[in-house]
């Protein structure tokens, strides 16, 4: 396994494996990866002939400088996953050459990034989106691959690509999760003890939603009281959002649901009670009336 710092070194690298006929993909992270990262890696694997990783703590895409600072950085035990994975190369790309000084591009997409996690945090999809150019200019990859409890960053993505002819197809990969049901994240290991317990009312609230969908539930507004009522015994965390919307458009919900919904959550959650933990964001979702549930 190579590991690349230039960017410069990264594009001569892709270029030599693209003169030789083999597809390259690249698996975006910001680190601290867990299983959930690997079958992204997997996923790549089985779309290409080479795998890239980059791993970047990307400073544009934080609202809060704590949540910056606090993010877990462990690149020793990153290298050895991704080794372990068969990665073919990683990318650890330093953050001036990414942002050099008087650094004046931002790339914007209008419309899917204003709801959701664009109502609470400005400027965040905006950093996403100039990274993520940023890195496919550099790796040149034929495929790469988001994970799919990111829904509103994947179609966010897949519209960007789709709309600067990068030429490039962006995967979905299913949510990874623990053994209780918990969206695999790295700030899962932030969580106080309580307030880890208390994140189980996310999925929870989304078995709740599909089983009620499935039963017939067509009123996105009796399925949502029923969600933050699932939510609000979480005592450690505020709603963010709760909220069904088009799976395609992000746009809301029509007043009678007439097809696959998607129901997207995010809680924000405080420090136990002891001390233990921190403040923690977490996001789930789930498509309601689809085969796989976006899952």
């Amino acid at each position: 396994m190579q590991i690349i710092e230039s960017r410069t070194d990264l594009q001569a690298w892709s270029d030599a494996e693209r003169a030789a006929g083999r597809r390259v993909a690249l698996v975006p992270t910001m680190g601290a990866l867990h299983a959930g990262h690997l079958s992204l890696v997997e996923e790549a694997r089985r779309k290409a002939d080479r795998v890239v990783v980059s791993i970047f703590v990307n400073p544009t895409q934080f609202n809060d400088p704590r949540d910056f600072e606090g993010y877990p950085r462990v690149m020793q035990a990153d290298l050895a996953a991704c080794r372990e994975a068969g990665v073919d190369l990683v990318w650890t790309p330093q953050a001036d050459e990414l942002y050099p000084d008087g650094a004046a591009t931002w790339v914007d997409v209008e419309g899917l990034t204003e709801p959701l996690c664009g109502g609470n945090r400005p400027g965040h999809f905006r950093g996403v989106t100039t990274i993520v150019t940023k890195l496919f200019l550099a790796a040149r990859p034929h495929v790469a691959v988001f994970g799919q409890k990111d829904f509103q960053q994947l179609a966010t993505v897949r519209r960007m690509t789709t709309d600067l002819g990068f030429g490039i197809e962006i995967v979905g990969g299913p949510t990874v999760r623990e053994p209780d049901g918990l969206a695999l994240s790295s700030r899962n290991v932030r969580l106080g003890r309580q307030a880890r317990r208390q994140a189980l009312t996310i999925v929870e609230s989304l078995d709740l939603a599909e089983g009620m969908f499935d039963r017939g539930e067509r009123d996105p507004a009796a399925i949502l009281e029923a969600v933050k009522k699932t939510l609000d015994r979480a005592t450690q965390a505020r709603i963010d959002y709760a909220d069904l919307r088009d799976p395609e458009t992000l746009e809301a919900a029509p007043e009678t649901l007439d097809g696959p919904t998607l129901l997207a959550i995010a809680l924000q959650f405080e420090p136990d009670p002891d001390g233990q933990g921190a403040e923690v964001r977490l996001i789930d979702n789930r498509v309601l009336g689809s085969e796989s549930g976006g899952r």
